[in-house]
């Protein structure tokens, strides 16, 4: 979607990880492919091209200015999406795509099955958006996985935390099983992650490729440009944070947290 090196690839770079994601995970799992657009292609030019490559949802990113406006753009996409519409609610300054509209796409539109939500604040759209829908539209929090715990409490279906699958899953697991207090202490491990990691995008990206890179996932941490410059401390304190949060890996891997 947005949190990555996403404007940084060509069409077919971005059609190359998706096809090889599609491979390796063989129906396994569903697979969305993100539409937004800054190579001078349309988003209809990416639901063509995921589709054919089998994806069984697409992402769209609109951002929000006039209501008519706005279904009218959500609905012209719509008709060429063959599986199921995720829309994404971006809008870090404010409150997002009103109400009354996700209502209206979610009763006309019946691919539209996904809603990612990150906006400010997050913890009361997810409330509105599941009560309006009567928890029939599916609502993720994206990057707002710092506010996991709440978003759990709060009914969100799913995270998208990029990173430590592991981790966010078994605090998952854990709260969805009742143990609200084990999800609580192991979130609380991960703040420290969090809280460095979120400060920007771009330390996000440098931050997430060297613990991918550390993890053997990554042959390289290697990041394009433009960038901000990640420098010698903060080079220190991600080596500092990925081998703490391999560690919390480690832990889980061995059954510390069953």
């Amino acid at each position: 979607a947005m949190a990555a090196e996403t404007p940084k690839l060509t069409f077919q770079e971005r059609l190359l990880i998706v096809q090889t994601i599609v491979d390796e995970v063989n129906g396994a799992v569903p697979v969305i492919g993100g539409t937004m657009a800054s190579d001078g292609r349309k988003p209809i030019d990416y639901i063509e091209a995921y589709t054919e490559l089998g994806c069984d949802g697409i992402l769209v990113n609109i951002p929000f200015t006039e209501k008519e406006q706005y279904i009218k753009e959500i609905k012209s996409l719509a008709g060429h999406v063959k599986g199921f519409l995720m829309i994404q609610d971006w809008d870090f300054d404010g409150f997002g795509i009103p109400i009354d509209v996700i209502v209206r796409l979610f009763h006309e539109l019946e691919v539209f099955k996904y809603l990612k939500v990150e906006v400010k604040p997050a913890g009361v759209k997810y409330t509105k958006v599941i009560e309006a829908t009567e928890g029939q539209l599916h609502v993720s929090g994206g990057w707002a996985s710092s506010q996991m715990i709440e978003a759990l409490d709060r009914g969100v279906h799913a995270f998208m935390s990029t990173i430590l699958p592991d981790v966010y899953g078994l605090i998952y697991k854990l709260h969805r099983s009742g143990r609200r207090n084990d999800a609580v202490e192991l979130f609380y491990k991960l703040l420290p992650v969090i809280a460095y990691s979120h400060q920007h995008l771009d330390i996000s990206i440098h931050f997430n490729k060297q613990l991918m890179h550390g993890s053997g996932i990554f042959s390289t941490p290697l990041v394009r440009e433009p960038i901000l410059t990640f420098d010698d401390f903060h080079e220190n304190i991600t080596k500092e944070l990925i081998d703490y949060a391999l560690g919390l890996s480690s832990e889980i891997a061995d059954g510390v947290w069953n």
